[in-house]
């Protein structure tokens, strides 16, 4: 991510300010047990065995780094992109910087859900706004995206209070994810393995070029190629498919490149 300015009014800026203030409030956590499993359906508590996160600290934040292709349409070009994310549950929040490029001309996203309220920029060279999407659509936008990270990157997580689980087959679950006012529901797919292998929900929505205006539409994660990062074990390659009425298409192919839980400060950073 080193072609952009880091100055005071980039995006970058921004999101290591924010980052920053979530980073100051790690505390220790205590571990995930066994008996925190008991209310969640058996194919995700196998999910969680799965994913190691019994006996490790529950997750208070996590970092994760990525690389991948993403594109505006099913008629787009591809644009290579390099990402970075924090999520914070102990004040609920999603920040994601993504570093993109076409045809040599830089591109930067910052996706900011803090407290209620949620919002995307993108700019071009640092500099030009094309992109300032924000208002009820996307906070249950960015709402669908919030559970999403939870399941595919942070299982420990999913004991949150917040969910509401419904069986509906040994391999599928739903779900209800309430975070403030709004309240999502998504299907969760898992393979004979354990291996959660697909999330598909109806609440989300895209943006128009601008990000002035949002249309409601299936969305759907396909994840795969499960493997060790560190002391967890989790998918390593995803897609995000828009089931749009054109048909469905893929805009989004990544990696998972690394992941740390419970990221803290340095100590001379911390709040007093």
């Amino acid at each position: 991510m080193g072609f952009l300015s880091r100055g005071s009014w980039s995006l970058r800026a921004e999101y290591d300010r924010e980052v920053a203030q979530g980073l100051s409030r790690v505390v220790a956590t205590p571990p995930l047990l066994e008996a925190d499993l008991a209310r969640l359906p058996a194919v995700v508590q196998r999910y969680l065995r799965l994913s190691g996160a019994v006996g490790q600290s529950r997750v208070q934040n996590f970092r994760a780094r990525f690389h991948g292709e993403i594109r505006s349409g099913p008629d787009a070009r591809w644009m290579s992109f390099t990402g970075e994310q924090y999520n914070f549950y102990d004040e609920t929040s999603r920040l994601f910087l993504m570093n993109a490029s076409m045809f040599g001309i830089p591109f930067q996203a910052f996706h900011r859900f803090v407290g209620p309220s949620a919002t995307m920029r993108v700019k071009v060279a640092s500099v030009v706004t094309i992109v300032d999407a924000k208002g009820p659509e996307m906070d249950e936008a960015e709402t669908v995206t919030l559970f999403n990270d939870l399941c595919v990157f942070a299982p420990g997580a999913l004991i949150d209070p917040r969910i509401q689980w419904q069986a509906i087959d040994p391999e599928n679950v739903g779900a209800s994810f309430t975070n403030l006012s709004h309240t999502i529901r998504a299907v969760l797919s898992f393979n004979d393995r354990g291996e959660l292998t697909n999330f598909v929900a109806d609440g989300r929505g895209t943006t128009s070029a601008d990000g002035k205006s949002f249309t409601k539409m299936r969305w759907s994660t396909p994840l795969r190629e499960y493997r060790e990062f560190g002391s967890r074990r989790l998918m390593s390659r995803g897609e995000g498919i828009w089931h749009a009425p054109v048909g469905d298409y893929s805009y989004l192919r990544f990696d998972l490149d690394a992941i740390d839980y419970n990221v803290a400060a340095p100590r001379s950073q911390r709040q007093q």
